[in-house]
C-alpha cells in the first residue's frame, strides 16, 4: 500500500463517523438522536474499513470509535443527549490524566506517539507533556461550556469541526518548539572553500 493511500485510510478512520454525524444531524432536521445513529454507524464501519485495509486497528482511532459506540449507545439506549454531549469532556480529561500521570511518572505518553521523529531532552518532553495536559483539560471545560450555554446546532459545529481546528491550531503553535528537535533538522556544514 502507497503512502498516499495509507493516509486516505487514516483520515477516513479518523473522521468519517464525525462527518456522518454532522451529515445525519442536519440532514435529519437537527435531530440528534437520529444523527447518534449516523455516529455509531460511521464509527463501527470506520473501524471494519480500517482493520480490513491495513489488518490492524490504531490505538487513537480504536479508543476514538469505542467510545463513540460507547456513548452513542447510551444516548441511544436511554434517549438522553448529554451522553454524548459529555464523551468529548471524558475524553480529553482522561487524555489530560493520562499527560499529567505522565509527568508525575516521569514517563511521557507524548514520545510513545512521536515516537523517533524528535530528538528531545527530558526537560523538553516534560514541558511538551504539560503544555498538552493543559490543553486538553481546557478543550474539557471548552466543551462543558459549550454544551451547556449554546444551542444544540452550534454543540454539533463545535464536535466537529470545531474541535479539530482548535486542535490544529494549537498543534501548529507548539511546532516552533518541535522543530528545535526533529531529526535530521541540524543543517549540514557549509562547503569548505
Amino acid at each position: 500500500m502507497t503512502a498516499q493511500s495509507r493516509s486516505w485510510i487514516t483520515y477516513f478512520v479518523d473522521y468519517f463517523a464525525l462527518v456522518a454525524f454532522l451529515i445525519g444531524y442536519f440532514a435529519t432536521g437537527r435531530d440528534l438522536q437520529q444523527a447518534t445513529w449516523a455516529l455509531v454507524a460511521g464509527s463501527a464501519v470506520a473501524l471494519i474499513v480500517g482493520f480490513a485495509v491495513e489488518r490492524r486497528i490504531a490505538p487513537f482511532p480504536a479508543l476514538a470509535g469505542g467510545a463513540a459506540l460507547l456513548f452513542g449507545g447510551l444516548t441511544l439506549i436511554f434517549h438522553d443527549a448529554r451522553f454524548l454531549k459529555m464523551k468529548p469532556t471524558v475524553m480529553n480529561l482522561a487524555f489530560a490524566g493520562l499527560m499529567f500521570g505522565g509527568l508525575v511518572l516521569r514517563k511521557h505518553p507524548l514520545k510513545l506517539l512521536l515516537g523517533d521523529a524528535f530528538e528531545m531532552p527530558e526537560a523538553a518532553w516534560r514541558k511538551l507533556t504539560l503544555r498538552y495536559g493543559v490543553f486538553f483539560a481546557a478543550l474539557a471545560g471548552l466543551n462543558e461550556f459549550v454544551w451547556r450555554t449554546q444551542t444544540e446546532a452550534t454543540w454539533v459545529l463545535f464536535r466537529f469541526p470545531g474541535l479539530m481546528l482548535v486542535t490544529l491550531v494549537f498543534s501548529l503553535t507548539q511546532a516552533p518548539f518541535l522543530m528545535k528537535y526533529v531529526k535530521g533538522a541540524e543543517l549540514p556544514p557549509p562547503p569548505v572553500e
